[in-house]
């Protein structure tokens, strides 16, 4: 019996029976990108790095994740999506296993860097495998909503396992663990995820290159992208650095205390569904902007020296971001009518692009003024997304 029977014997058909293993892909894409994060404090020790040089284990991946999202895009346009997207799944257990016998820094950012590389071929594919597969019948946002709430879980569980395992057994045990689960996971997706039925190759590079001249040229998706790099720098440049401001005086917390607070993830897993239903009636300007202002309030409330006040902070703030990556996603949708798994990828190149400078930029900031400056950094850099948005978006024609 083949993979695909098996998932209609167990599964059933239709898009019910395939948001579980949507839900698996998006957790598995994202638990290995920010994993490192809970215990940035742990590499630092052990390495004997600075703030920025332990920083650039977060933005080593990111920044290859959107190095490959272009490329990618066109690879699979031409092949195909499954084949891609499960030998990327496989692809991303390699560099995991590895991370735990690294023996300096760089050798460290250049692993991360190579995770990164596999990111591209799950995410970007699984995008467009879901509006060709699932674009009948409301399909492709019920399927897109799913994705989004198991990349939310993946990010978190990838913090969460790593900074209670790290204070168990070490940073070096913890991706062990990750480890064995991208290589079940890689598993479950080959098992279960159906063949594509509706799509259909384009190996027309010159047809290809036209198309990213047209894409290039699209206001809207132009937009889109330099708002996706202002949104993930905002949201590396916080997830990152807040780890050594939270375990720093006065409030010391372990690796366990900031996987904890990594929590704040979970709101962003109920929030990005339920803000999904009111996009369209808001309209895509209005919910990134209310977005972009949820997220500088929360960001700005951890400023305030108690934990409990810090935590509510980060909850709105990342709220605020998961709601205007699902307005940027969206609007790419509606504007985008060709070549929609190249325009997918470079609004990631674009996405995570601005995740490397938030890695770079905030750390500088940190470096010279603590989470103060990297938080007036992140804000700068939200006034710049709004302004970008309210010069284009607004505009009625979409090129």
């Amino acid at each position: 019996m083949s993979a695909t029977n098996l998932r209609l014997f167990f599964l059933g058909d239709g898009v019910r029976a395939s948001q579980p293993i949507v839900w698996v892909i998006g957790f598995f894409a994202f638990l290995n990108v920010y994993s490192i994060q809970a215990v940035l404090p742990m590499v630092m020790a052990d390495f004997h790095a600075s703030a920025l040089q332990a920083g650039m284990t977060v933005g080593a991946t990111v920044l290859a994740v959107g190095l490959v999202s272009p490329v990618m895009g066109m690879l699979s346009d031409a092949l195909g999506r499954r084949g891609i997207l499960c030998l990327s799944m496989f692809t991303m257990t390699v560099p995991t296993a590895l991370i735990p016998i690294a023996n300096n820094l760089d050798t460290l950012i250049a692993l991360r860097f190579l995770q990164g590389l596999a990111v591209p071929g799950i995410v970007v594919v699984l995008i467009a495998y879901i509006a060709e597969e699932f674009r009948d019948g409301g399909g492709v946002a019920r399927m897109t909503a799913t994705y989004v709430g198991g990349t939310v879980m993946g990010g978190f569980s990838g913090r969460f396992i790593t900074g209670h395992l790290g204070d168990l057994f070490g940073w070096r045990g913890a991706f062990v663990t990750l480890a064995i689960m991208n290589f079940l996971g890689a598993l479950l997706v080959l098992w279960l995820l159906p063949a594509s039925r509706h799509f259909v190759p384009n190996r027309n590079v010159s047809g290809a290159l036209s198309t990213l001249w047209r894409h290039l040229h699209h206001k809207r998706l132009m937009a889109s992208c330099a708002v996706g790099f202002c949104v993930l720098f905002s949201l590396v440049g916080t997830f990152t650095y807040v780890n050594l401001y939270l375990a720093a005086s006065p409030f010391n917390l372990s690796a366990a205390g900031l996987a904890n607070v990594f929590a704040v993830y979970l709101v962003g897993a109920l929030v990005t569904p339920l803000a999904g239903r009111h996009i369209d009636r808001l309209g895509y300007m209005r919910s990134l902007l209310w977005g972009l202002a949820i997220s500088a309030a929360g960001l700005l409330l951890t400023l305030v020296a108690s934990l409990p006040v810090v935590v509510v902070g980060l909850t709105v703030c990342s709220s605020g971001v998961f709601l205007c990556q699902s307005a940027t996603i969206s609007a790419i949708s509606k504007n985008v009518s060709e070549g929609r798994s190249l325009a997918t990828g470079l609004y990631y190149m674009s996405y995570y692009a601005g995740g490397a400078a938030g890695s770079w930029g905030a750390g500088l900031a940190f470096e010279g003024s603590g989470w103060i400056g990297s938080v007036m950094t992140i804000a700068l850099v939200q006034a710049l997304a709004a302004a970008i948005v309210m010069a284009v978006w607004r505009q009625k024609q979409p090129n």
